[in-house]
């Protein structure tokens, strides 16, 4: 393919909405390569990879935001079906949950006042402004609950998706050396854990490395915590006077 083909080619992909579509894409294809390459650490994710690789790819081509969002919006809009999946390989194991259903719950709500509090807590401590912490508290939720959450109790959802997506990559890094400090082998304890403390990043972790009731108690885990945190953060901030 000649110079001049090259340059027609980009010239009508610059004007297309299908462009962001192919570079998010290709930036997701190419992270996920690295990251094998690299020996598959969660510190270095293929979301945070693919992230990194998009922004470079937005400054070098002077794309804004919005304009590449109007053609990216479809893998947006494909966050929901593929949220609800995950109830899939979870109604598989429905005889388990049912059977654990109160600690379940139970656990969901303690890690929920745990994660909120510490992360309020230290924060504080170090003189973090209120718009801060509140966009701090929902960290431990997926993306979209969590910049939903962030907007309605006052807090800066865009700054609420970067600590979501560190607090995902952390919890894929040190969930599975807990699990071997702790002597934690059963794999539904393990997914839970993982779901409700690593949200997406978790869940994903846990299908691809920890099989399939991992992964279903992850979903779980995740869905529960978002849940859950709707209800409970805007009245946790207003009982610790944020």
């Amino acid at each position: 393919m000649t110079v001049v083909a090259l340059d027609q080619l980009w010239v009508y992909l610059y004007g297309h909405p299908l462009l962001s579509l192919l570079a998010t894409l290709v930036a997701f294809i190419v992270a996920t390569r690295l990251n094998r390459l690299l020996g598959g650490t969660p510190l270095l994710h293929p979301v945070i990879l693919s992230i990194a690789l998009l922004i470079a790819f937005l400054l070098l081509t002077g794309i804004d935001y919005p304009s590449y969002f109007e053609g990216a919006q479809f893998i947006h809009f494909l966050l929901g079906p593929a949220t609800v999946a995950l109830a899939i390989p979870l109604y598989d194991h429905r005889e388990r949950v049912r059977a654990m259903l109160v600690p379940i719950v139970l656990a969901c709500c303690a890690g929920i006042v745990t994660a909120v509090g510490s992360t309020i807590g230290l924060a504080a401590l170090m003189g973090a402004a209120p718009e801060t912490l509140l966009s701090l508290a929902p960290r431990s939720v997926t993306s979209p609950i969590a910049m939903g959450i962030a907007e309605q109790v006052g807090g800066i959802p865009s700054l609420t998706a970067g600590l979501v997506l560190l607090t995902g990559s952390v919890g894929c890094a040190l969930g599975p050396w807990v699990f071997r400090l702790m002597s934690i082998e059963d794999p539904s304890v393990q997914g839970f854990t993982m779901g409700l403390a690593a949200h997406g990043f978790g869940t994903a972790h846990c299908f691809a490395s920890m099989g399939a009731m991992a992964g279903a108690f992850a979903g779980l885990a995740m869905a529960l915590t978002g849940l859950l945190t709707a209800f409970l953060l805007p009245l946790m901030t207003t009982l610790l006077g944020v």
